[in-house]
């Protein structure tokens, strides 16, 4: 009998390892992802939900010109409590926090569903954002903390299933609820916030139900000043972009949002560098130039994504006439283009784990997109806007999640949370900012270019109407043709302006992504120490580099890196050659075999124009190929010189800066990560690694029935070869440990004295601890002698055991001096069969041990045995 139990790995000093390390299933990781959804479900749905809508509410609650503040009051609060939602997530653990968010947001949006004016919205719509901050930043952090970095654009599809979802229902009910003027006792808009209500108790229920992802307690400090100063510097930023049409841009009140905010902005800084590794977000964090441009491009691109979901159905609605929910389903072009660009391009990275082209030709496509919508006409064919929404949804597509994963891969895994906030955060202030400068423009420009539509000269009367335009654009459709023509014209005009600017804001965004240094997507434990094996060093260290040298090489290590323990090692009989028991007991771990030749040792020679590679191949402790390994070589300071990918036959070449003294390091999935010396001289330098796996396998081995554990019981573990990898020898315990073992099938045997072999096969992950108790049933060696009753030896005859339900337990043939021997008999009873003479029969009662036991032939007993049967 046998029993498998897999139990994540144990940090030093026995604390539970972070979820990532589990080596989870994909079933195991779709179960978390369940519980994800239904929160990022409703953040979503209600990022879209009130764009179709808002031109309704707005004119409700008679405040059009302040429609931004609904918008501009949830993502403010948004995007202030995400790097907080971060931080107190590495530190205390992400599922309380995620529940929170959830909470709060349904009570928000209660709130939201009361309002009876635009400020009141605002004002609700802020404790919305409150929540919605955690929704989406813990979700991506979660998926972060269960998934390697080359899966997680594979299950971007499901992320994206939700936002397409939400996308698509959002626009269509906001739409829907808008048209009524009265549904269940309340206004048809309230709606839009009160089904945010049942939505987010189900969530509530999953989440609690199935996100136990265990979490390591990290002691640091909340850093609350940085909080409070991280408020200072956006809030009055953002209230200036909003009202600074109406006061001016050079107004006394505009001028103090920007000293407040600039001295929030150094307040900030000031903070964070003191707080150091508690900061909200650390600013070591920025010496990575990766991560540096992935967020630069993160906010400019969310400048430019936001601001076109926002005008699209401005259009729609005002300009072409179609009701909130028509407008709801003419976003589904842009959709659907990011859906499948979202997808595509997942999958191509996770092959080949490289993401760099994606997001500059999703900012260019954007680009594209936005100039193509600006050259719509008021009376322009629906498939102009319905093409151009669809080009920028492509363009989206490949930069959302992407930016999201390179700022995961380029950061340290316990700051996780923080970094993957700080690239949430830093896209919202894009968002928040593109949103309220985009609607700024447009009500800035729409009284000049309807009164150009006019010829300059609007009709007597007309102003009055025309002031209205900014708090209700319903009044539009009530004109007559002589002036609604112009103003629909002037309208259009206005929106193809801010297209225009969105278009040149992607393509910033492309000149500054050029600037991304990749670091390939490995398929490691996504619990790595370093996700994208970068090193961020401390404050006073210089910037990391990559790919490109980042400076001379120093002299050697002092002391060279602790190698992995072998196969089998640290048993009390470990392994010995090609896995046969060594009696003498052995303590401590082998070394692993590399062999490092430089081609010339004097490190004085001229360094040239650099790029002397260091070459090599990876192999397994069998010498199979590693494919696929990736490679990083660092200086004697610690700071990246360049990086690689391993070829299919696990040959590697990664160049270097010139001679001198480097450190490689090696990792590739299933295995333990290596570090080695090499020194490049005036050639190429030659560093073959062996790498072992990285999981372990233990268990007990046990007796059946009284479950006692067994001593010099013999344990051996063969690969899919038929290949012995370890052999383990029992002490009194019973255990016994396999360390070092890669992925994949195996089969393992226990066997011992007196005990029947078994034989199971297993399957180790790529990382943890699998642990699988063996238990052994006895067995009896029977044997005897067949004679005749005269004592004559019978030789040749043939000896069947059967067991108590009469099958077949054992065939044997007596030899030339009659004797028999059947091994491996469970204790029990039997019929021994013997054949030579007529066939004779006779019982026997088998316990541990060895049972003698003889038959004899004759036909005197072949004929009482005639007679009984008579």
């Amino acid at each position: 009998m046998t029993s498998t139990v897999e139990k994540q790995p144990q940090t030093q000093g026995g604390a539970p390892a972070s979820p990532g390390a589990l080596g989870l299933t994909h079933r195991q990781i779709v179960t978390i992802l369940s519980g994800l959804m239904c929160g990022m479900f409703l953040a979503a749905l209600d990022q879209t939900i009130v764009g179709t809508s808002i031109v309704k509410i707005a004119n409700d609650l008679h405040g059009f010109e302040l429609q931004a503040w609904a918008t501009t009051a949830y993502l403010i609060t948004s995007t202030i409590v995400t790097p907080i939602y971060g931080k107190l997530s590495d530190i205390y653990g992400r599922k309380p926090f995620y529940l929170a968010a959830i909470s709060i947001f349904v009570a928000g949006s209660l709130a939201s569903s009361f309002s009876t004016s635009m400020y009141e919205l605002a004002a609700f719509r802020a404790v919305q954002g409150l929540g919605a901050g955690g929704l989406m930043s813990l979700a991506m952090t979660i998926i972060g903390d269960v998934v390697p970095p080359r899966e997680r654009p594979r299950y971007q599809g499901y992320i994206l299933a939700v936002f397409g979802l939400s996308t698509v229902l959002g626009p269509v009910l906001g739409g829907f609820f808008a048209g009524f003027d009265k549904l269940g006792g309340f206004d048809g808009w309230r709606w839009v916030f009160l089904i945010n209500v049942p939505i987010g108790i189900v969530a509530l229920f999953v989440v609690a139900k199935v996100l136990n992802v265990p979490h390591t307690p990290q002691k640091h400090k909340i850093d609350w000043w940085g909080a409070l100063s991280l408020i200072v510097a956006v809030v009055p930023f953002l209230i200036v972009a909003e009202q600074g049409q109406k006061w001016g841009w050079g107004d006394g009140k505009a001028i103090l949002c920007y000293a407040v905010g600039a001295v929030g902005v150094i307040a900030f800084i000031l903070v964070e560098r003191a707080m150091k590794d508690a900061a909200l977000i650390p600013l070591r964090l920025f010496k990575n130039s990766t991560f540096t441009v992935a967020i630069i491009g993160g906010i400019i691109v969310g400048v430019a994504m936001f601001g076109a979901i926002t005008m699209i159905p401005q259009y729609m609605q005002v300009v072409q006439g179609y009701t909130p929910t028509q407008s709801g389903l003419l976003m589904l072009p842009l959709m659907g283009g990011l859906m499948l660009s979202s997808i595509g391009s997942g999958r191509i990275m996770s092959k080949t784990g490289r993401y760099k082209v994606f997001p500059i030709v999703g900012t260019l496509l954007i680009a594209a997109g936005a100039f193509f919508f600006a050259q719509v006409k008021y009376d322009s064919p629906l498939w102009h806007p319905l093409v151009a929404a669809a080009i920028i949804g492509l363009g989206l597509g490949q930069c959302m999640q992407t930016l999201v994963i390179a700022v995961q891969n380029a950061g340290p895994r316990s700051d996780m949370g923080a970094s993957t906030a700080a690239a949430t955060f830093f896209r919202q202030i894009g968002g928040t900012a593109g949103v309220a400068v985009f609607l700024t423009i447009l009500f800035n420009v729409l009284p000049g270019n309807i009164t150009k539509a006019f010829g300059g000269n609007p009709p007597t009367g007309a102003g009055a109407k025309l002031a209205d335009l900014q708090s209700n654009t319903s009044i539009i459709e009530t004109l007559p043709p002589a002036l609604k023509t112009p103003i629909l014209i002037g309208f259009t005009e206005s929106i193809t302006t801010v297209f225009y600017v969105a278009g040149g804001v992607a393509l910033l965004a492309t000149i500054v992504l050029l600037f991304l240094k990749e670091i390939p997507l490995a398929g490691m434990s996504a619990a790595s120490t370093m996700e994208g094996a970068e090193a961020l060093l401390d404050e006073d260290s210089a910037p990391t580099e990559v790919i490109e040298p980042a400076a001379k090489p120093g002299s050697l290590f002092e002391e060279a890196p602790r190698e992995p323990v072998l196969v089998g090692a640290g048993g009390r009989h470990s392994l010995n050659g090609n896995g046969h028991g060594d009696p003498e007991a052995i303590s401590g771990a082998l070394p692993m075999p590399i062999t490092n030749s430089a081609a010339g040792a004097g490190l004085d020679l001229p360094t040239g124009n650099g790029g002397v590679p260091v070459t090599g191949h990876v192999r397994r402790q069998d010498g199979s190929h590693v494919s696929g390994a990736a490679l990083t070589l660092i200086d004697q300071q610690g700071r990246q010189v360049a990086r690689a990918t391993g070829n299919g036959d696990g040959s590697y070449s990664v160049p270097t800066q010139g001679p001198g003294t480097y450190v490689l390091i090696v990792a590739a999935p299933g295995h333990q990560p290596q570090a080695s010396s090499v020194v490049v001289g005036g050639g190429p330098a030659k560093l073959d690694v062996t790498l072992t796996g990285s999981g372990e396998l233990t268990g007990v081995v046990r007796s059946v029935g009284m479950g006692n554990p067994l001593v010099n019981a013999t344990v051996t573990l063969t690969d899919s070869r038929g290949e012995v990898n370890g052999a383990f020898i029992t002490a009194d315990d019973g255990v016994y440990t396999f360390n070092g073992v890669g992925a994949g099938q195996y089969t393992l045997v226990a066997s011992g004295a007196h005990y029947r072999p078994v034989a199971v096969t297993l399957t180790v992950p790529d990382s943890g601890v699998l642990r699988h108790d063996v238990e052994l049933a006895g067995a009896v060696l029977l044997q005897g002698t067949a004679r005749t009753e005269g004592e004559r030896i019978v030789p040749d005859a043939r000896i069947t055991v059967l067991d108590e339900n009469g099958n077949v337990a054992a065939v044997a043939r007596t030899d030339g001096e009659g004797r028999y021997v059947v091994s491996d008999l469970p204790t029990g009873s039997y019929t021994v069969v013997a054949s030579g003479y007529p066939p004779a029969t006779s019982r026997v009662s088998l316990s541990d041990g060895e049972a003698e036991h003889d038959v004899r032939l004759s036909y005197d007993q072949a004929f009482d045995e005639l007679v009984d049967r008579s």
